[in-house]
């Protein structure tokens, strides 16, 4: 086994293919398979599974990626402390739900912890695909809330795939609607204040379930009902149409301005957001940088 067998690995499961990989590695398709090939055999495990739509990681090699990754790391910093090498491009990946508090703290990260290079990359996603790309590693982190609606079934779904939930906060529900809106200034709203608002949802595709909702109450049938798939588009409406969205309450001004405020809203649930992670690998530095970026970001604007 050689690092740079480890580095291959690592690559192939960046790109989620080993076409692309070869091609960012500057080395034939035959050639990597060859290599990864005879990595699995002196390991005596399938690092992937290989089907006709592409590879995905098994769970020896999800295990193996969490150990390789931290190799890698350490061989880098043994490099740069005797041989004075230039550091590494930095990797890390995050797949989330519509949250710009999870947009903030990728900024934060990038501002203090970047180097002169990088590849980070951020998803805002629908919720099966969260679990999928964590499932695969193609991110390493994943946010998304529960309820006691979801909760039975997202937590069985995560354990089946090998992943671990861990809870950031819990907060009471709350709406977002235009600065402009006869709604925001109140202390409070229930559902029946909302009966005739646009009701504004992320849409999750053909895992179009009520548990892969963003959105809580997404049972309760509405007369009107808009479905987007970007958060941009969703506050442009917001504020046009008179809107409304069901969230957490933590809104960034410095990503959403003045225009957009939180009302709470009057109903007896509670949204636990948190990230998970597969239980098989361990979180690189970048990964444990974001998640305490991600702390501080939510207490700042959870304070009162």
């Amino acid at each position: 086994m050689t690092l740079q067998q480890l580095k291959y690995v690592i690559e192939i499961v960046l790109c989620g293919s080993i076409n692309e990989a070869a091609r960012r590695l500057y080395m034939s398709q035959p050639s990597l398979s060859k290599a990864l090939k005879e990595l699995e055999k002196e390991l005596g495990i399938d690092i992937f599974h290989r089907t006709s739509k592409g590879i995905t990681l098994s769970s020896d090699g999800a295990e193996f990626l969490g150990y390789a990754r931290q190799v890698v790391e350490q061989a880098e910093l043994l490099e740069r402390r005797y041989f004075n090498a230039a550091p590494s491009q930095q990797l890390f990946s995050v797949s989330t739900q519509h949250y710009a508090f999870a947009v903030n703290a990728f900024v934060e990260m990038i501002k203090k912890h970047g180097a002169l290079e990088y590849q980070f990359t951020l998803r805002e996603t629908r919720t099966y695909e969260i679990i999928d790309d964590v499932k695969n590693l193609r991110s390493e982190i994943g946010i998304l809330y529960i309820s006691s609606f979801n909760e039975k079934v997202m937590m069985q779904m995560m354990k089946e795939e090998g992943l671990e939930f861990h809870s950031l906060f819990e907060a009471k529900p709350h709406i977002f609607v235009s600065a402009q809106n006869p709604l925001a200034s109140e202390s409070s709203v229930t559902l029946q204040d909302l009966e005739d608002c646009p009701r504004l949802s992320f849409e999750q595709g053909e895992f179009n379930s009520f548990y892969y909702s963003e959105e809580i109450f997404s049972t309760i049938p509405h007369k009107k009902s808009i479905h987007v798939s970007d958060r941009a588009t969703l506050f442009n409406l917001l504020i046009g149409l008179n809107g409304y969205t069901i969230s957490t309450g933590i809104l960034s001004a410095d990503l959403n301005g003045s225009d957009i405020v939180s009302v709470p809203l009057d109903e007896d649930e509670t949204i636990s957001v948190g990230w998970i992670v597969h239980k098989k690998t361990r979180l690189s530095r970048m990964a444990n940088i974001y998640l305490e970026e991600l702390k501080q970001i939510i207490d700042y604007y959870a304070a009162p």
